[in-house]
């Protein structure tokens, strides 16, 4: 990794969320490895493998997951140790203290070495010199049946932001203070100006800076992510950005056709496997996902809102949704349901919702 990419997050960690912003365990259900390893393999995960890295921890993400996990090892790995103090700062705020926080590069495969269950890079692989030496070495921590999820810059999604900080980097602009400087004289309608009345990403410094003052950050075209994927040896499982559709091979296909258009579903988020066992198929058991018990356990008169994970909306929980979700506090076998719960139930687990495993 360049030294340039480690002094720019020494200099502004990201994302620089107040260390007292909280989130409700039930909003990070989809980050739970049990529920994910079920998703994917139809079975829990082996005790060896249950083991989470997050590859690029900046100074937040630790703290859902660890929130998510309880009972799983976590390692967060970073560059930037400005970076983890905050985040292990943002943990013990919130009394959370299991999660291994550990400086280092992750293309060195002495630092966080594996087997992991679970490993999510999320913003970090566009940032590196060499992708596909970051895939690779990701892909070389994840034990068989491991999971990675990824997300890339899609070139139209960035295409204004890489405009401007091409502009930024030739004007030898190099501080949030002085991007600012020059978007108070830009006159009214013009680009810079409107790029900063639109965009919520450089309403903070560190995301100002992130977005238009990263040393090192590459965009991807779909088949050119595709292409990169292939080379890794791991499997596209479930592609998780906006509006995404289920099967990965017609959601790249969806994305070309809007690529055709310079248009873009967003940044793309993808989750990976490796020797991944497949869905549960017919039978098995339903489980709830532990992050939702306690939420759905409290009497609520108001629809329970949750958030989309997997690239779809999900409208609020109403009073009878959530007490068929409560049903599966305990497993509950497919045989057991009707067609309709059955059903159901299913659509609940492609949501992450339930956790399904062959016994």
């Amino acid at each position: 990794m360049p030294a340039s990419v480690r002094r720019h997050y020494e200099l502004y960690p990201y994302p620089d969320y107040p260390l007292l912003a909280s989130v409700r365990r039930c909003d990070t259900y989809a980050n739970n490895l049990d529920t994910l390893w079920a998703r994917f393999n139809g079975e829990l995960p082996p005790d060896r493998l249950r083991r989470i890295l997050i590859a690029g921890c900046g100074s937040f993400a630790p703290y859902p997951f660890a929130l998510a996990n309880p009972d799983s090892a976590i390692t967060a790995l970073d560059l930037s140790q400005k970076s983890l103090r905050r985040a292990r700062l943002h943990c013990l705020l919130h009394g959370i203290t299991h999660p291994e926080f550990v400086a280092g590069d992750l293309l060195d495969p002495l630092t966080a070495p594996g087997p992991f269950g679970f490993i999510d890079s999320y913003g970090v692989l566009h940032h590196l010199e060499d992708p596909l030496a970051g895939l690779r070495a990701l892909e070389q921590r994840l034990g068989e049946g491991g999971i990675l999820r990824v997300m890339v810059y899609s070139t139209y999604t960035r295409f204004e932001e890489d405009s401007i900080r091409r502009a930024l980097r030739l004007l030898k602009v190099r501080t949030p203070e002085q991007v600012r400087q020059m978007v108070a004289r830009a006159r009214k309608g013009s680009r810079l100006r409107e790029f900063f009345e639109q965009s919520q990403e450089v309403s903070s410094r560190s995301g100002l800076a992130d977005a238009l003052l990263h040393p090192l950050a590459t965009s991807f075209k779909i088949d050119r992510f595709l292409e990169l994927v292939g080379k890794s040896g791991l499997k596209p499982l479930l592609f998780a950005h906006s509006g995404a559709l289920s099967d990965p091979e017609q959601e790249a296909a969806r994305i070309r056709e809007l690529e055709a258009r310079r248009e873009s579903p967003g940044n793309f988020v993808l989750y990976l496997g490796k020797d991944v066992k497949g869905g549960c198929g017919e039978g098995g058991s339903f489980r709830l996902n532990p992050c939702l018990a306690g939420a759905l356990s409290r009497p609520r008169l108001a629809p329970l809102p949750i958030p989309g994970r997997l690239g779809q909306e999900n409208p609020p929980l109403t009073r009878d949704e959530r007490g068929f979700l409560r049903r599966f506090k305990k497993p509950v076998h497919a045989a057991a349901l009707s067609s309709e719960e059955l059903t159901k139930a299913k659509h609940y687990a492609d949501k992450l919702f339930l956790l399904r495993c062959r016994s």
